[in-house]
C-alpha cells in the first residue's frame, strides 16, 4: 500500500466509520474559529493579568505565530501543491458535514494554525504551567481530527499542517524568548 492509498483509507475510516451523533454535533463546531474566541480571550487576559503592559509582546508574537503559519500554508504551500479536497473528488464517497471549500487541501490551515498556537503556548507558558501542555496538544489534534471528520481534509493534509505549525510555533517561541523572555521573570499566578 502506498502513502496516498493509506491516506484515503484513513480518511474513510475517520469520515465514515467513526460516524456517530456526538461527533456529528461536536466536531463541526470544534473547527470553527469563532468557537475558540473565549479561549483566546482567556489566554490574552491571563497573560495581561500576570505581566501587565509587557504582555503586549507576548500577544504580538502569538499573532505573528498564527499569521505566518496561515500565510505559509495558504499562499505558499497550497498554491504550489494544489491538492484537491476530499469533498471535491469524484473518485470517493465523502460524508460532507460542512460546506466544502473551493480551495486546495494540502496543507490544512486549521491544523497549521492550531499546532502553531499550541507549540507557541507549550514552549512559552508551558515552561511555567506544565499542566497546559497536554491540553494544548489535545486541542490542536482535535481541530485536525475535525477537519478530516467533516470531509474537507485528508489525514496527510493535517499531518503536513501540524508539522508546519510546530516548526512555525517553535521559531516564534525561540524569537520571543531571545528578545522578550525577561517578561517571564515574574512568577505566574495560577
Amino acid at each position: 500500500m502506498n502513502l496516498i492509498q493509506w491516506d484515503i483509507e484513513l480518511f474513510e475510516l475517520v469520515n465514515s466509520a467513526m460516524s456517530n451523533v456526538i461527533f456529528d454535533t461536536l466536531l463541526p463546531w470544534v473547527r470553527e474559529p469563532l468557537f475558540w474566541i473565549p479561549l483566546y480571550i482567556f489566554i490574552i487576559g491571563f497573560v495581561f493579568f500576570n505581566y501587565g503592559r509587557n504582555a503586549y509582546w507576548f500577544v504580538i508574537f502569538f499573532i505573528l505565530t498564527v499569521s505566518s503559519s496561515d500565510m505559509i500554508s495558504a499562499k505558499l504551500i497550497k498554491k504550489n501543491v494544489q491538492r484537491v479536497r476530499p469533498c471535491n473528488t469524484e473518485y470517493m464517497h465523502v460524508i460532507e458535514r460542512v460546506k466544502c471549500g473551493s480551495g486546495y487541501s494540502f496543507t490544512s490551515n486549521h491544523a497549521s494554525n492550531h499546532f502553531a498556537m499550541a507549540t507557541f503556548l507549550v514552549l512559552t507558558l508551558g515552561r511555567y504551567i506544565k499542566k497546559i501542555k497536554p491540553w494544548c496538544w489535545f486541542w490542536a489534534f482535535l481541530v485536525g481530527l475535525a477537519q478530516v471528520y467533516v470531509g474537507v481534509h485528508f489525514p496527510l493534509d493535517i499531518l503536513g499542517g501540524a508539522i508546519l505549525g510546530i516548526i512555525t510555533g517553535k521559531i516564534w517561541a525561540l524569537l520571543f524568548f531571545r528578545y522578550y523572555g525577561y517578561i517571564f521573570s515574574k512568577p505566574i499566578v495560577v
